[in-house]
């Protein structure tokens, strides 16, 4: 049935009190009424029904949101008092309900890429600007102009978006860079991955090559420097400084490392050091001092007033010592007076040692990149080598050269013995090694230093070593995780701990030679490259694998706080898990208000949240502080699962019984899970019993 349309002044019109829309959008009604009040028309109908004895005045079932823009409009002064709207009228309310229901129920958004499309048909047609298009619809410019951006996507990505296989948030993730063919290569590679619908990896790559204005490198260089030699940025709405994109890699790696070169000679003149040697980075990998000998500084004498200070600080903990032991008892001020005594006592006692000129005049520095984008001289110091070092070992070379050809001669000129079998050389080397076991066997601590040696001159030889007449080894398992770099504070404190490691042995000589400089080292440094050798081989199981239950023992025989070591970010777990699984965690640590607080946030967004939040650094409520500074997802826990023992469920022994019965008894029914927990448990005796 076919309803009449005519014109109704809207002041002779309102919303109806049982219109199907209760809920609206204060931001999109105000856009609404903009876009209402700068095209002056109103072009989709509302639908009315008569109002009783009110000739001429309708009640709006339907367009309930476009009348009340409308009569704002005219409050305002916009639109004329006379005003009229299309209204559609039907004879009933009921009719009137159902017609709005229809309407609003299969409502259709508009696909952003139709957007994309027109906005830019717009501009290109009518030769309007992002400006115009924005006044025209009551947006922002910045929205248009995102539009646009995406309008230039990738081919295959522009119809995935027009096509809703992938979302507007997965289009703008793309859209981080203009290059086109990056995209396209990107959004291949990643296609049927589990990476696919991640916007943080989607960004990752599609970047990669690039540097942000935010990296060292780039705040070294500076902005005016790069775009002067031919630099290229590219810039999305959202980027600010630091973090728009620059793409020519090369070229800022060029400029850096001129930059660098350029401070680390000042620094050498003004800090009065032998040789500066830059690297371009923001650390100093241990591979770069490998056969340099570390200068050792000396600490500064305390001067006339710590020394005075020191005494005296002395005397009063000695003071209150000797109260407190007439009473057998401190009390808490006395404690107290202690603790900040001896505090201050750290601050004078602990110096850092400084280098003199004489050992600066001798020394290599190493100048890296801060974060900050500022040269860096690292704090230690190395022997730099000397033309009298290398002019010895091309001495070496050269004797050991003369030295084959004199050995080659006297083997010409001397009768030949007759030789050994081959199977006899093998037995005495037999008895030889035989001999040696027994002996190293009784001497744990050669034994020791021995293993040791054997496990770290293997590794840390390029390749391999065949010299050292043992099958021991340590090596590194297999990474499963291919070339992810976790940049956890394990991982930090792991190369420091590796940077601290004596390697003056390994430049010793032959094999030989680096045994006894091994051995020479102090008890500590051997032990301490023990424990690297061995900590090195640890494989990274997780709770499927066999060795899970005892990785975790050794955890907690460490008594280790994991929370303290590792926290979730967006790179090392958000990124990994789904928008919803976020906000389920959310949800179960702080309840519903802080699972709504968050439930309209994008993906990137809500992933970077969960990081500030579960790090401590973002504000929430007092309670919560202690879940997510110790909440860690179970795949990083060390204490053993927790496994849910049902009451009904049947014990070990009932198990057994049942199994144990022959055919022709009642066997009561068990659940498979029972067997298999059962199984799982590592009971041995129990699974024996069962058998």
């Amino acid at each position: 049935m076919t309803y009449p349309i005519i014109y109704v002044s809207a002041v002779n019109c309102q919303v109806a009190p049982d219109n199907v829309r209760k809920h609206s959008n204060a931001d999109a009604d105000a856009q609404f009424e903009a876009h209402l009040g700068e095209a002056g028309i109103v072009l989709q109908n509302l639908i009315g029904v008569p109002i009783k004895r009110r000739k001429g005045h309708y009640n709006i079932y339907a367009g309930g949101r476009r009348l009340s823009r409308t009569l704002a409009n005219i409050e305002k002064g916009v639109l004329p008092n006379d005003f009229q709207v299309p209204v559609m009228v039907v004879p009933s309310s009921e009719d009137a309900i159902s017609m709005s229901l229809a309407e609003n129920f299969f409502q259709l958004a508009m696909n952003p890429a139709d957007a994309c499309t027109a906005f830019r048909t717009i501009i290109e047609k009518e030769k309007k600007t992002p400006a115009d298009i924005a006044k025209r619809f009551s947006i922002t410019e910045k929205f248009v102009e995102g539009r646009l951006r995406l309008a230039n996507l990738a081919e295959p990505v522009f119809e995935a978006l027009a096509k809703g296989d992938i979302t507007l948030d997965i289009a703008k993730a793309y859209a981080k860079t203009s290059d086109t063919v990056r995209q396209a290569a990107v959004f291949e590679s990643l296609a049927g991955t589990y990476y696919a619908n991640n916007t943080g990896e989607i960004e990752r790559q599609v970047t990669a090559g690039s540097y942000n204005g935010g990296h060292p490198k780039a705040l070294l260089v500076g902005r005016d420097a790069y775009l002067a030699a031919g630099g290229i940025i590219d810039r999305d709405l959202y980027s600010d400084a630091e973090s728009e994109l620059w793409t020519n890699k090369e070229l800022v790696d060029e400029l850096a490392e001129r930059t660098l070169a350029e401070a680390a000679e000042a620094i050498r003149q003004r800090e009065g050091f032998a040789e500066v040697r830059t690297l371009a980075s923001t650390h100093l990998p241990y591979t770069a001092t490998i056969g340099l000998r570390r200068i050792e500084g000396v600490l500064p004498p305390l001067s006339e007033e710590q020394e005075a200070r020191k005494v005296a600080i002395e005397a009063e903990i000695d003071e209150i010592e000797e109260a407190a032991s007439d009473v057998d008892e401190y009390s808490d001020e006395q404690l107290e007076k202690i603790g900040a005594l001896e505090e201050e006592l750290g601050e004078i006692v602990d110096r850092q040692p400084v280098y003199e000129p004489e050992q600066r005049s001798k020394a290599l520095a190493y100048v890296v990149i801060g974060e900050d984008g500022q040269p860096t001289v690292q704090e230690t110091l190395f022997i730099a080598p000397t033309d009298e070092d290398e002019d010895d070992e091309a001495i070496d070379d050269e004797a050991g050269d003369d030295g084959a050809d004199e050995n080659a001669q006297a083997e010409t000129d001397t009768p030949r013995k007759p030789k050994l079998s081959s199977k006899l050389i093998d037995r005495l080397a037999a008895m030889r090694t035989e001999l040696v076991a027994l002996h190293v066997a009784n001497d744990p601590h050669l034994a020791m230093d021995l293993g040791t040696f054997i496990m770290v001159e293997t590794a840390q030889r390029k390749y391999g070593a065949y010299d050292l007449a043992s099958t021991l080894k340590a090596p590194e398992p297999d990474s499963r995780i291919g070339n992810f770099v976790t940049e956890t504070a394990a991982a930090e404190a792991w190369a420091k701990l590796d940077g601290d490691l004596d390697r003056s042995w390994l430049d010793t000589g032959d094999v030989v030679a680096r045994f006894d400089a091994f051995r020479a080292l102090d008890e500590d440094m051997r032990a301490s490259w023990f424990a690297w050798a061995i900590a090195r081989t640890l494989e990274p199981v997780n709770d499927h694998d066999s060795g899970a239950k005892f990785l975790r023992h050794i955890g907690r025989s460490l008594d280790i706080d994991v929370a303290r070591w590792w926290r979730p970010t967006a790179r090392n777990f958000f990124d990994g898990v789904t928008r919803p699984w976020i906000l389920d965690l959310f949800g179960e640590i702080g309840g519903a208000e802080l699972k709504s607080r968050y439930g309209a946030a994008k993906k990137a967004d809500l992933a970077a949240s969960a990081e500030k939040i579960f790090a401590g650094t973002a504000i929430i409520e007092a309670e919560l502080r202690d879940k997510v500074l110790t909440w860690l997802p179970e795949p990083m826990r060390i204490e053993e699962p927790q496994v849910e023992v049902r009451e009904d469920q049947p014990t070990r022994a009932e198990l057994a019984a049942a199994i144990g019965r022959r055919d022709d008894e009642e066997t009561p029914v068990t659940e498979p899970a029972a067997v298999n927990d059962a199984a799982n448990d590592g009971d041995s005796d129990g699974l024996a019993e069962a058998a």
